[in-house]
């Protein structure tokens, strides 16, 4: 096993702590996956995320094939199509954090628009997350969900699986990590606003954070 490998595995293990020890991953639920040269580390299936031990994660190689650790999440073919179509990106993180979760579930008529589920609340989730759409509900696994994503993951780092939660594609883990948060942490002060009239950054205030901040 090569340095870059170990320490990429020893990496996926502190955000699976991190992201446990605030609560953002209950019970066995969520998972992680990075790039690596001859394939991708994930997360094995039915795992907790704050128990990970490196030698357990799961290795894929670039045929698809599992080839070392626990069998992986059931979302593997996920993680990939989402590297399939976001070639620059090397880690992802699936979590199913509570007030993102609940965003998934509201009628699409309580989503902001047709393009995102959340509005542009703040410049940091217009910098670290843009728009979030909502992908079309299929059973966890399902190979249907990972030819679905496809569309809604080549133009957005960001997607919200319908009745399930967030996807989040960073170029790195910590990249990922700080966008899935931001997205709970919107999610959560979207909900907290429900019944108040919502200030949002207008068309000219989030084109001026996107140039400012190109992601």
């Amino acid at each position: 096993m090569s340095t870059t490998e170990t320490k990429m595995r020893e990496q996926i293990c502190a955000l699976g702590a991190k992201l446990a020890a605030r609560g953002l991953c209950p019970g066995t639920s969520g998972n992680i996956s990075a790039r690596i040269a001859d394939g991708w580390l994930m997360t094995p299936t039915n795992s907790s995320l704050g128990e990970l031990e490196p030698g357990q994660l799961s290795k894929i190689d670039l045929s698809g094939k599992h080839v070392a650790g626990d069998p992986p999440t059931k979302e593997a073919l996920l993680h990939r199509s989402v590297y399939d179509v976001r070639p620059k990106d090397g880690a992802i993180v699936h979590l199913h954090c509570t007030h993102a979760v609940a965003i998934s579930c509201l009628d699409p008529s309580c989503h902001h628009n047709a393009e995102t589920t959340l509005p542009p609340i703040t410049p940091y989730f217009v910098m670290r997350v843009g728009k979030l759409p909502l992908v079309p509900y299929y059973k966890p696994g399902d190979p249907k969900l990972a030819d679905a994503i496809r569309d809604y993951a080549r133009g957005h780092r960001a997607v919200l699986l319908a009745n399930h939660g967030p996807v989040v594609a960073g170029t790195s883990l910590s990249a990922a990590s700080a966008s899935i948060e931001e997205l709970e942490e919107t999610a959560k002060l979207h909900l907290l606003l429900q019944g108040f009239k919502l200030r949002t950054l207008s068309d000219a205030q989030v084109r001026d954070v996107e140039e400012a901040y190109p992601s």
